[in-house]
């Protein structure tokens, strides 16, 4: 290859879905220096309820290629045979010297692909993973088994913190030192400057100056546990009387999660917004943020918050603990237990100077750990340690 020429990467996931790898990989693709690569985005299609990034994804000057019967599903169906051939198309069409993949299904057809197609390097990013937590032992162990053959085929794995890293290791996918971390970046400016919006949240649900506002922000999908929020708000509203509960996000569990909070009595004090765009107006209003997911990798709602100067409660799982300190940045709590976080959640309503201090204090960390510069000069440097190792010059 001849020096001073663009290396081209193929970026593929399985859906652009709202949330945090869909930002991710589009901020990638639009952001790596255009003078030295040259970055396609493969994505499939969305399952219902979840949302699409794509017009993010065009505002950012990113042109996804869709390949519908690429669906994030953990099940193999004729149709991913379908997905896996037009794969290997495009990628033997383009010649790429890095395809880089992002999220279970797309991890699985995209390094199949590259590796038939004959790609030098192929990477995957671990956002979270789906070893634990999520289906039946049978369906996890016959899971792990398919992600450690997977890794032989991978040059590099990349894990977004170092708990996703401890895990991916615990379970056998990788040795460590073929894993590398690279934690989440995203373009804070908005969330470190929300204080110009404060109030207006307040005054668009017509709530009082003085109603302390605890949000949860993200997919109404069963990993998240958004029933426990629920059964936590509903102790927290029979102790804090100014308490409102902001519900932001959509998903397939919303109609059962709206009949839960008729059944605790609180219908009346949760707000369900649906899907919104201008998050920074969302978090300049909330007094706490709240992650009572089952697992986690590294929650982009608990990054937001942090820049936003808003204290986060979330569970004790998944990459959290490498993101919360607690009682610097927040509070974390043990999973499945309405009790303690509801404990957790009125420290911080009924300590609103300490709270302000754990804000700002989680406000420096984010700055510090998760800017766009950061994801972007360490994913750069990556592939460049990678092309070196196979001696591929730019």
């Amino acid at each position: 290859m001849k020096r001073n020429s663009c290396v081209k990467v193929i970026r593929i996931i399985a859906r652009l879905n709202i949330g945090g790898p869909a930002i991710h990989v589009v901020n990638l693709n639009a952001g790596l220096d255009p003078t030295r690569f040259k970055s396609l985005l493969v994505s499939g299609t969305e399952n219902p309820g979840e949302g699409s990034m794509l017009d993010y994804a065009l505002s950012q000057g990113v042109q996804p290629i869709v390949i519908p019967e690429i669906v994030g599903e953990a099940t193999f169906k004729p149709r991913d045979v379908k997905a896996l051939a037009k794969l290997y198309r495009l990628i033997r069409q383009e010649r790429p010297q890095i395809v880089h993949t992002h999220t279970a299904k797309a991890g699985s057809l995209g390094r199949l692909a590259a590796r038939l197609a004959g790609v030098p390097i192929v990477v995957h990013t671990y956002h979270g993973h789906v070893l634990h937590g999520y289906y039946s032992p049978l369906k996890t162990w016959l899971l792990r088994r398919m992600e450690q053959a997977l890794a032989r085929l991978t040059d590099c794995i990349v894990a977004v913190s170092e708990q996703v890293k401890r895990d991916l290791v615990t379970y056998g996918v990788a040795p460590p030192e073929k894993i590398t971390i690279i934690p989440l970046g995203f373009e804070l400016e908005p969330f470190l400057s929300c204080e110009t919006h404060r109030g207006e949240l307040h005054r668009e649900f017509g709530l009082s100056d003085d109603t302390r506002l605890v949000g949860i922000v993200g997919r109404i999908f069963p990993i998240k546990n958004h029933r426990l929020f629920l059964n936590a708000a509903a102790q927290v509203a029979a102790r804090e009387p100014a308490a409102r509960f902001v519900i932001v996000g959509d998903g397939v569990l919303r109609p059962e999660m709206e009949r839960h909070a008729r059944a605790l009595a609180i219908a009346d004090r949760v707000i369900f917004t649906g899907w919104r765009r201008d998050l920074p107006r969302i978090y300049a209003d909330l007094d706490v943020l709240v992650v009572s997911s089952d697992n986690e990798g590294t929650p982009v709602s608990a990054i937001e918050a942090m820049a936003s100067g808003c204290p986060v409660v979330a569970t004790h799982v998944g990459g959290l603990p490498d993101l919360i300190a607690e009682g610097e940045t927040g509070h974390l709590v043990p999973p499945r237990d309405p009790e303690a976080l509801a404990d957790a959640i009125l420290r911080l309503l009924q300590n609103p100077d300490a709270a302000a201090r754990m804000g700002q204090t989680a406000r420096a960390v984010a700055k510090e750990r998760f800017t766009l510069r950061r994801l972007l000069a360490d994913t750069e440097n990556l592939y460049q340690q990678l092309l070196a190792q196979k001696a591929i010059s730019i």
